[in-house]
């Protein structure tokens, strides 16, 4: 009668939100900035935390203007970490509501919720004899876990930015390259152009003899997807996408978008996936990665079609479908159950 109506579990929360027992969360005790718009965030994690492999990534749930949004980010840190912290990197894009947040707002002390560690961008466990890192941007995060956790014999690294000061962890890769324990190949866009993948040639001469892990934009990947596959080396490419690949707008697309459950209606295009336009309109979106893998955000079509962005198919509302938000757009009108 006295905890009602809450629970006992809710008064330990309060005084041990990182107990064994409580939904996992995570504590940030600092935020460091990296470069003009990226930040690394050092989290404590609760007690039920099962770890990671280096190149993973963990949803996080974070409150921001009083509504929860999820997000994944590769992990930081090394696996092994002594102080048992882990670290995400954030690079705020623009309108990104919790990328911007994480950045720019965030405090030490925060309580922010926390998945367990997923995904299988990482290394094997048999060392490979030759490794090359490609990447651009923000997605030198998950290579950057792995390169702090797994010393190897043979590494080059290709990164790609705008400028030198657009580089997160500038000078922690210089300082691996000085100790010779990196080949590192910086291309700055701004200047030098988008990297042409058939430089590769010209930068790594050995690629077609090396494991590479590739994360970057699209437009990389899917060069770098075609490229190997043209060379017949395939299967030594490993790629991690932050967001999927889009295919190009057909006829049809777009439409007026109601969310029956809440009453709202919006006009939308044929390229944003509804997960956002639900998010813009205000509405409670259930999400996850956002890039259509662990189906956090999978939702009810209760009439209308929507379009696939990544393969372009068109589905058709019938009794029983349900869609990922996340890597679908209206292809007409279309009510989901939001």
């Amino acid at each position: 009668m006295v905890t009602t109506p809450l629970l006992p579990s809710d008064y330990l929360d309060l005084v041990s939100p990182l107990r064994t027992g409580a939904d996992l969360r995570g504590r940030i005790e600092a935020v460091h900035p990296e470069t003009r718009d990226a930040a690394t965030v050092v989290i404590r994690p609760g007690r039920g935390w099962r770890g990671h492999t280096a190149g993973q990534y963990v949803r996080i749930g974070v409150d921001v203007d009083g509504v929860r949004l999820w997000r994944a980010y590769s992990i930081t840190s090394p696996a092994n970490r002594r102080d048992g912290r882990v670290t995400i990197t954030v690079k705020a894009i623009p309108d990104g509501k919790v990328s911007n947040h994480l950045v720019r707002r965030a405090k030490p002390g925060t309580l922010i919720q926390l998945d367990q560690a997923a995904g299988d961008f990482v290394l094997p466990q048999a060392k490979p004899a030759k490794v090359l890192y490609l990447t651009a941007g923000s997605g030198i995060t998950p290579v950057m876990g792995m390169l702090r956790d797994t010393e190897l014999d043979d590494v080059v690294m290709v990164h790609c930015a705008p400028q030198p000061q657009d580089v997160i962890f500038r000078n922690e890769l210089h300082g691996l390259a000085a100790d010779k324990k990196l080949r590192l190949t910086e291309v700055h866009t701004d200047t030098d152009g988008m990297l042409d993948i058939t430089r590769l040639d010209e930068l790594v001469p050995d690629w077609t003899e090396r494991e590479t892990w590739a994360c970057g934009p699209a437009g990389l990947l899917d060069a770098a997807e075609e490229h190997w596959t043209e060379h017949g080396v395939r299967e030594r490419l490993h790629t991690e996408r932050f967001r999927p690949s889009t295919a190009v707008a057909g006829d049809g697309g777009g439409g007026e978008v109601t969310f029956s459950a809440t009453g709202k209606t919006v006009d939308a295009d044929g390229t944003t996936p509804l997960l956002d336009i639900g998010e813009e309109a205000g509405v409670l979106m259930p999400s996850g990665c956002r890039m259509g893998i662990c189906f956090g955000c999978v939702t009810p079509l209760k009439a209308g079609a929507i379009r696939d962005l990544r393969t372009g198919e068109i589905t058709e509302a019938e009794p029983g479908v349900l869609i990922q938000t996340c890597v679908s757009a209206a292809a007409g009108p279309c009510d989901i159950e939001r």
